[in-house]
């Protein structure tokens, strides 16, 4: 491997970002076809269902393809799907050698497309810039390797870690427009967004994306029609959420995860599912979440309370903590930014690393994983 490679791999995965709005529940995929050290062919990946992106590089490699080095940021698929086997379509076009910055963590594939492209022939290198590539994949990895979704608690907060202050106006907001419209970039790339009945009750919220909050930057590159609108998702204990409520009025998917059925009939874009309690009375958050990686979600933004906020903390259900914290100050009477009382629940929580500090408008957002992710 020398500075080339790293140099076209780099541009894979550069490609392979642009299908971050527009991809889930499949990964984040961008190829570059080289020959005679000059790109003849470069695509990535952009929804479910399309072609992938090896087999859209190779349509523009043309006849450059033949004795070709590829540079692919995931193992190419060897089984059909909603379309064929990338690897077979490889073999066929008789490219000389591959780079694969990581190995597929889908059980189906797993390595096995490697080996099929070395038993064909094929010069296979593996591992360049992998941290790269699965940083860009973190939701897809967990799901297939864990079974649970990437979950992002996301946060704000005055300067003294105070979140609702009394008083408070409804459809006021803690942090600046900058903010709320990075927020919207985040939920945009979201397979799904989180929040409890308790919270649809008191705000009223959407929790939609929306594309007129968009930076100018962001509107100019991503067309409106082509942003996914991520999965609503509301943990309603106590069947809170009713036909009026807006989150259940706004188009695109809306799950509601109840402790039992109600008897409403819903519109076609909402779904109820039935889920099991923990043994104090509570919707079971890890089994809830278990469910929901079944149903494809990569990747969860949780926009709660802090009551709820605190609970997957305290059962170190996350993987990301985003905190916006505004430059105000709320009176001691103002609710925490986190409830947890019992040291033993403060304790259970991995400790984290920062991985950002970034001004955002007027305000500051702080980024923190867990030490070990």
């Amino acid at each position: 491997m020398n500075d080339k490679d790293r140099q076209f791999m780099s541009r894979a995965i550069f490609l392979a970002k642009k299908g971050k709005f527009t991809t889930s529940p499949n990964p984040n995929v961008g190829c570059v076809i080289v020959q005679n050290n000059r790109i003849v062919g470069e695509s990535y990946h952009s929804k479910t269902g399309e072609s992938h992106a090896e087999v859209l590089a190779m349509k523009k490699a043309g006849h450059f393809l033949k004795g070709a080095t590829v540079y692919v940021t995931l193992e190419p698929c060897n089984h059909y799907g909603l379309t064929p086997p990338c690897v077979d379509e490889l073999i066929n076009a008789k490219i000389s050698k591959i780079f694969v910055s990581m190995t597929d963590p889908n059980p189906k594939v797993s390595g096995k497309s490697l080996i099929k492209l070395k038993k064909s022939g094929v010069q296979v290198i593996s591992g360049l810039l992998k941290d790269e590539s699965e940083k860009i994949n973190l939701g897809f990895i967990k799901r297939m390797k864990q079974g649970l979704p990437y979950i992002t608690i996301k946060m704000a907060t005055s300067i003294n870690s105070k979140v609702i202050p009394i008083n408070f106006e409804k459809n006021k907001w803690i942090s600046s427009y900058k903010s709320r419209q990075d927020v919207q970039e985040i939920r945009a790339q979201s397979s799904a967004v989180l929040t409890t009945g308790s919270t649809i009750v008191s705000d009223d919220s959407r929790l939609n994306v929306r594309w007129n909050d968009f930076s100018d930057e962001l509107k100019n590159i991503y067309p409106e029609k082509e942003i996914r609108q991520p999965v609503r998702i509301v943990i309603d204990t106590k069947n809170k959420v009713h036909e009026n409520h807006k989150i259940v009025n706004t188009p695109g998917e809306c799950w509601l995860f109840r402790s039992q059925f109600s008897k409403k009939r819903w519109k076609k874009n909402v779904k109820e599912f039935s889920t099991k309690l923990d043994s104090e009375g509570r919707i079971d958050l890890i089994y809830t979440m278990k469910q929901i990686a079944r149903r494809k979600i990569n990747s969860i933004l949780i926009e709660s309370g802090p009551t709820f906020a605190s609970s997957l903390l305290s059962l170190n259900l996350f993987d990301q903590i985003i905190l916006y914290i505004a430059p105000k100050f709320f009176g001691s009477q103002s609710k925490e930014l986190i409830i947890i009382s019992k040291e033993s629940e403060i304790n259970n929580i991995s400790k984290l690393r920062f991985v950002q500090v970034k001004k955002i408008g007027k305000d500051v957002r702080v980024i923190l994983k867990k030490k070990e992710s």
